[in-house]
């Protein structure tokens, strides 16, 4: 039985581990916006589910008057708990506590339970907020930072990794968060970068601040660094919860069924025919086409505003995870170039790499022309995507809503790369390129004769209607098998989820290699 002394001095250290940095720099903490490292977990966490490891930690350095300044934990919160139910391993940064400066002690305790998470097959979320390495420890904290990065690398593609920025994140520290799967930003309290604002000013004379160098509408907007910004950090960890809801636990195990008495698998999708443009050359949201074909309209987009001509999420059929992406005709009317390109490709590995299938709305006029898109490299950063979809084994159906042209066809998972069922709406146009382009190299003479008659806008058109009853219909790609079925709009959720039920057996397996060599 335990002394009354040895339970006194039990919760003092349990008292003093709980305060964090104490109430001055958490009122400080609170005052700036944010939540303390402990107010997170909670927050994220189903009530009363967490469990703290490494509680007692303290750092080891004894250099500049460090061995006089320790606090319990070291400026890290680290253990497991559950998320609907479900386990999770996390660690909370406490900048409360120097900063939530990383130190050998403090890199161990993330390493553990990320060490924890990859042996049990459970996703891992980091909650950082931190001013960086800690200068004191010298390369201790440098080290600590590479075993970190090491295990993110290890856990790729095996659990679902989740980066949560919700205070500084420089130097260093930016690159675990890179190599994880989702990172989430706030508005005007997260900010990452690789070299902050005063040493740019130093070594290259450019003034910018903090925010507009490394804030989430930067991340969110021009950098694709980012997957999802919040206004505050309660709606931010809301949003980690959802996201997981979609998620397997790791690259073993099953995506959760969500089943709704609320939405038919036999529903017709009404709304379809209403949103498609009665000319081809008009625009719509593709995300309103998605909502109305998934569950209860519920779609969870990642990236939302970087690159907004490709749409990228999760969403659910008959209750089912998929991995949704769209072309999306409301910006650079649904053209391919690199943004898209990266962001796709990398949506549709992560996918890929944890069995969830893959559903694709082609709407592609081709890739984006220019010399900006040229000299920045399109032909490999669109090889990409096109990597991508090849590599992928996982189910893959395509629906081709309106056009398919030119190498942006063969690239959004077509037939020919292995997509397992591909549909096509009545009015879809396939072919290699647009009828009005077409028909100046294959009707050239005949435009020259026209115009020199005075009667070219009268001739084009013919020679357009012309092509366009011959190639730009999904016919021809269906006598030839490339389409396996022409369905109309209203059917297309009845079609995707009867697919994803033939292929829910889906076992494929590509040649024996340690990996490919995606052109990055």
């Amino acid at each position: 039985m335990s002394h009354p002394d040895q339970i006194q001095e039990f919760i003092r250290r349990q008292s003093q581990a709980e305060a964090g940095g104490g109430p001055e720099r958490i009122a400080k903490q609170h005052t700036s916006g944010k939540l303390t490292a402990r107010e997170r977990i909670e927050f994220l966490l189903d009530p009363g589910s967490f469990v703290e490891l490494d509680k007692f930690v303290v750092h080891r350095c004894v250099d500049f008057g460090m061995e006089n300044q320790k606090f319990l934990g070291d400026g890290v919160i680290t253990g497991y708990g559950t998320v609907e139910g479900r386990t999770v391993y996390l660690f909370s940064q406490d900048f409360t506590v120097f900063g939530g400066s990383l130190s050998g002690a403090h890199a161990s305790k993330i390493c553990k339970v990320m060490d924890l998470a990859l042996k049990t097959g459970s996703p891992v979320i980091g909650l950082n907020d931190s001013g960086g390495a800690r200068i004191q420890e010298g390369v201790e904290s440098l080290g600590g930072y590479a075993e970190i990065f090491w295990r993110n690398v290890q856990c790729s593609g095996v659990i679902p990794q989740i980066s949560v920025i919700l205070g500084p994140c420089a130097g260093g520290a930016v690159y675990s968060p890179a190599i994880t799967d989702f990172i989430f930003m706030v508005e005007h309290t997260s900010y990452l970068f690789v070299t902050g604002p005063d040493v740019i000013k130093t070594v290259t004379h450019e003034e910018v601040t903090k925010e507009a160098l490394g804030g989430a509408e930067t991340h969110s907007e021009k950098s694709g660094v980012c997957h999802q910004v919040s206004p505050d950090e309660q709606s931010c960890l809301k949003e980690v919860r959802k996201l997981l809801t979609y998620l397997p636990l790791n690259n073993l195990d099953s995506t959760p069924i969500q089943k709704t008495d609320r939405d038919s698998v036999d529903r017709s999708c009404d709304e379809i025919p209403k949103i498609l443009p009665d000319h081809s050359s008009k625009p719509y949201d593709m995300r309103l086409l998605i909502q109305d074909v998934v569950d209860e309209g519920n779609y969870f987009e990642i990236q939302a505003h970087y690159a907004p001509n490709l749409v990228v999420g999760f969403a659910r059929l008959g209750g089912m995870t998929v991995g949704v992406v769209g072309n999306q005709p409301a910006h650079l009317a649904g053209c391919l170039d690199i943004n898209a390109s990266l962001k796709g490709a990398r949506f549709v590995r992560y996918c890929d790499a944890f069995h969830i299938p893959l559903i694709t709305f082609v709407d592609v006029p081709g890739f984006l022309p220019g010399t900006a898109q040229e000299y920045g490299g399109i032909i490999k950063h669109g090889a990409k995507l096109l990597y991508a979809y090849a590599e992928a084994t996982v189910a893959k159906l395509a629906v081709i809503t309106r056009k398919a042209y030119g190498g942006a066809y063969d690239v959004m998972s077509s037939k020919h790369i292995r997509s397992d069922f591909n549909f096509a709406y009545p009015g879809a146009e396939i072919a290699v390129m647009g009828p009005e382009g077409a028909i100046n190299i294959l009707y050239r003479k005949e435009i020259m004769e026209a115009e020199k008659l005075g009667k070219l806008a009268q001739i084009r058109g013919r020679l357009i209607e012309d092509y366009r009853t011959k190639f730009a219909n999904p016919y021809k790609a269906a006598e030839l098998g490339y389409v396996d079925e022409v369905i109309l709009p209203q059917e297309t959720r009845q079609v995707l989820i009867r697919g994803l039920k033939a292929l829910s057996g889906k076992r494929e397996r590509g040649p024996s290699r340690k990996h490919g060599n995606i052109p990055l």
